[in-house]
């Protein structure tokens, strides 16, 4: 139980900062300008540090996971996305890992039932992190016209796609709600399997409860609690074109919401959410499985005198005869 209560309680007491830090001190000009600026340097410097250290990691031989018949006799029928030999296979088996969760979508659940081990499909599972990953995606890209004067065409289609029900006014986002609904499942289904919240840590509930607080904020400003919209663009202008001014009026829950996301920004390189970038630099996924095909001689061997029994029964010869060891030059 500590192991959820102490995330939450985290993000709660990063919401009362916030909160207090705009209603009593009047610390705009910090969560609006200063927080936003170190956040994303952090970011940017901790992906690189990070994408640099996976990088510089040595692979001394080919490990590439594999579920599939190897490439073999001409006759024998090859797994090409499951084995796959060579790197077009390989950058086919990456697309469908990246874009559709394919090794989650094969996911299979184990139980046990009269004794004997059972295995199921786990569908549910898949459906919502993909729902949940590309809602993620579609709400940053929706705020880009919040950091550019002119939207281009490209956030407006994405714009009305996502919108295409037009339920009320405002508009109603669907990714708005799936992003959450997804949160919330991912959280829920930590804590309902004995299994995965046994093997959960504080690591993995702080990104969910700092997600679903980012999500409740965004909804409740634009369903809600209405703030300063153009108030809102004329900031991230500003800090766009390093300019940046803090408007009056503009609303805390607006404040509450930037500083969460900063948060989990600078948090990102950190965390376990970094596997966004990791995972294309994963041997057993990036790797083509031909180590029957090609010779794999390791870059990092340096020569290295060694030495022969030749040369040790020439050095030792004399002592080995007198120890009556046999030796095979007299």
């Amino acid at each position: 139980m500590m192991k959820m209560l102490v995330p939450l309680a985290a993000v709660i007491v990063l919401i009362i900062i916030a909160l207090a830090g705009v209603e009593a001190t009047g610390m705009q000009a910090l969560f609006g300008i200063a927080i936003p600026y170190i956040a994303l340097i952090v970011f940017v410097v901790g992906m690189i540090y990070r994408v640099m250290d996976w990088a510089k990691s040595p692979v001394p031989f080919k490990i590439p996971t594999t579920c599939g018949q190897q490439q073999s006799l001409p006759w024998i029928k090859q797994g090409k996305i499951e084995n796959p030999s060579t790197c077009f296979h390989t950058f086919i088996r990456m697309a469908l890992e990246v874009f559709l969760f394919r090794s989650l979508f094969r996911n299979l659940k184990t139980e046990m039932k009269d004794g004997k081990v059972v295995y199921g499909s786990d569908k549910w599972l898949w459906l919502f992190a993909l729902i949940f990953h590309y809602s993620f995606l579609v709400v940053l890209l929706r705020h880009i016209r919040f950091f550019v004067l002119e939207v281009p065409f490209v956030i407006e289609i994405i714009e009305a796609l996502d919108s295409f029900f037009q339920v009320g006014v405002p508009l109603l986002y669907i990714t708005g709600v799936s992003l959450l609904a997804g949160a919330l499942f991912l959280f829920i289904r930590r804590i309902a399997i004995p299994q995965v919240r046994y093997i959960s840590l504080p690591a993995d509930y702080f990104p969910l409860f700092m997600i679903i607080a980012i999500a409740i904020t965004g909804i409740l400003m634009r369903y809600f609690i209405k703030v300063d919209v153009v108030a809102v663009k004329n900031l991230t202008i500003g800090l766009v074109t390093f300019n940046p001014t803090v408007p009056e009026g503009i609303g805390s829950i607006f404040y509450v919401h930037l500083f969460l996301v900063c948060v989990l920004f600078a948090y990102f390189p950190f965390s376990k959410l970094v596997h966004m970038g990791g995972v294309f630099l994963s041997p057993t996924r990036n790797l083509a499985n031909d180590s029957r095909m090609v010779r794999h001689i390791n870059p990092w061997n340096y020569p290295v005198h060694v030495h022969t029994y030749e040369e040790y029964e020439d050095e030792f010869r004399d002592k080995m005869k007198k120890a009556g060891i046999p030796v095979e030059k007299e």
